[in-house]
């Protein structure tokens, strides 16, 4: 019946709750019952550690109480009730309409909060994000306060983001992050940890909405792990092409780290990790809005690779282990629904607010940036619905939300580092080295010229090296060995790749070469077999 109702069973117990005497209230239980318009305002003038939110409402009304209830595990935040009875009292407050939320901050300033949808839910989820506002830990551990220069040098460096944004030196520092920190504690590729690279590094080519020398390093890269007749591949050789050793023009990957939208309050908090999840949203929406993009590539007609790549991926070589079993768990329970590319972006999303959600008041979460369920109202209010008092999500809009957030037009550039102002700091670099070594020995000598360029030639041809030499099982043997005897071929090849010489250039220099010299020597046996006939022609006429 109607008294069985979730909403009339959860109001009830507020109910009992909020009529509790005072010598039998539980000690965690806040006071339920509204507090009056002067206690409000005694409130203005005092300092605070902690922010203090008043919900107006009417005498009927839940919303109030609930949102109590929900902040109640949260710590730097005290929520209260006041109806709305003194007509003075709420012009003061600038309410004009129930419910409302008005917010004290603890630096003093206070005012209404904005709210599209004045729903439970939406308050309770702008309270929670306030920064500072955070689960309170069952056992507190008091953890040792490090103050050093480093720590100092990052809060000055804080940069202002908007949050409805996404920021490529986020995307560009979780790769390189991926690609030259992560990936370098596997020191050979092989077998499963080989095949799911490579299917990253085709999906990140083919999906990755980034600027072009980062499209054009992973298509190259992507080009150069197809070719391979390998079945293991040195991280080393993988290392040299990301830092383009072959200097091969128009690639380019930052070396710099600028989180951003990623930042935390402290250099160990987000970082990668967000920057990761980020990357792999950002997949799956491309995905979805260009879904032939992957054609040709073995791995189209199928909805769940982005998230079978990403599992994967996160299994081989992401560095929390504990994540990665989390991660597991939720992949093996559902991740077989998905059907559709759309439903993968869904299913991304959504597994996402789990993980936050168990994460709300670890250790690891930033007291800045509190773990919430994301998109808040802020940010996508259709989003958000309330059926019979219980929060409910609209995956539609959910689904326009994702894929308005994480499509290329939404990106911007800000913080990004060009290629321009990475070989200034490298040439700076470089003369501080000369300078150095100037002081060490007298220039001009030579010897010492010739031997710079004979190291600069082994420096280029390290790719060549590593992957000649023997790194385990060759599908075609009878080619290595001849790129090992034509070692020194290799090395002038890799010179001429220097001025900006792709594989394929390379190759039609090849076949032209072949081509002019067959042409040449079938035009040399034509005229010496014409000019033997001409002699003996000659020869018979004058006898």
């Amino acid at each position: 019946g109607a008294d069985r109702d979730l909403q009339t069973v959860r109001q009830m117990m507020i109910d009992f709750l909020q009529n509790h005497s005072q010598e039998s209230r539980p000690p965690a239980c806040p006071s339920l019952d509204p507090v009056l318009s002067s206690d409000i305002t005694a409130l203005f003038d005092k300092n605070s550690d902690h922010y203090t939110a008043v919900v107006v409402e009417s005498n009927n009304s839940y919303v109030g109480r609930e949102v109590i209830l929900d902040l109640i595990q949260y710590e730097n935040i005290v929520v209260k009730r006041a109806l709305n009875s003194d007509k003075p009292f709420l012009e003061k407050l600038g309410v004009t309409s129930v419910p409302s939320c008005y917010l004290m901050h603890p630096n003093g300033s206070r005012g209404l909060i904005n709210i599209v949808k004045p729903l439970r839910s939406s308050f309770s989820s702008y309270l929670k994000s306030l920064p500072g506002v955070r689960k309170k830990l069952l056992l507190p551990l008091e953890l040792p306060v490090k103050e050093n220069k480093e720590e100092s040098t990052e809060i000055k460096q804080w940069k202002e983001f908007d949050k409805s944004k996404l920021y490529m030196a986020d995307l560009e520092s979780g790769l390189h992050y991926l690609l030259r920190v992560e990936l370098a504690t596997h020191r050979m590729l092989e077998g499963a940890e080989l095949k799911t690279f490579k299917d990253f590094v085709t999906i990140a080519a083919k999906l990755f909405p980034g600027r072009q020398p980062v499209l054009k390093l992973l298509e190259t890269l992507q080009e150069w792990l197809v070719s391979l007749p390998l079945d293991k591949i040195p991280y080393d050789a993988i290392l040299d092409l990301v830092n383009n050793k072959m200097r091969i023009s128009g690639i380019f990957l930052t070396k710099r780290i600028e989180w951003v939208g990623c930042q935390g309050s402290r250099p160990e908090l987000r970082g990668y990790t967000c920057s990761l999840w980020k990357l792999f949203h950002t997949l799956t929406v491309q995905a979805a809005l260009r879904p032939k993009a992957l054609i040709n590539t073995g791995l189209e007609d199928n909805p769940q690779i982005v998230l079978q790549i990403m599992r994967r991926y996160i299994h081989h070589f992401f560095g929390c282990k504990a994540c990665a079993q989390h991660f597991e768990e939720m992949a093996k329970e559902s991740m077989d629904s998905v059907k559709t590319l759309d439903k993968a972006v869904l299913w991304l999303w959504e597994k996402h607010n789990v993980v936050n959600n168990r994460l709300a008041g670890d250790l690891t979460e930033d007291p800045k940036f509190p773990k919430v369920q994301w998109p808040t109202p802020d940010l996508c209010p259709a989003c958000h619905e309330e059926i019979k008092g219980l929060h409910s999500w609209n995956e539609d809009h959910v689904l326009q939300f994702m894929k308005y957030h994480y499509n290329s037009e939404n990106i911007l550039y800000k913080y990004t580092e060009s290629q321009t102002d990475a070989s200034e700091t490298e040439l700076g670099d470089t003369r501080e080295a000369k300078d150095k070594n100037l002081l060490k020995k007298p220039s001009g000598n030579r010897e010492n010229n010739i031997l710079d360029q004979e190291n600069k030639r082994d420096s280029e041809s390290k790719v060549l090296d590593k992957l000649i030499g023997n790194h385990g099982p060759v599908k075609d043997r009878g080619k290595i060995a001849v790129e090992s005897v034509n070692r020194e071929e290799s090395r002038q090849s890799v010179s001429f790749l220097g001025i900006g010489f792709s594989n394929i250039d390379m190759s039609l220099c090849v076949v032209l070469y072949v081509a002019s010299s067959l042409f040449l020597m079938i035009m040399y046996f034509f005229f010496r077999m014409r000019s033997k006939r001409w002699k003996v022609k000659h020869y018979r006429s004058s006898v």
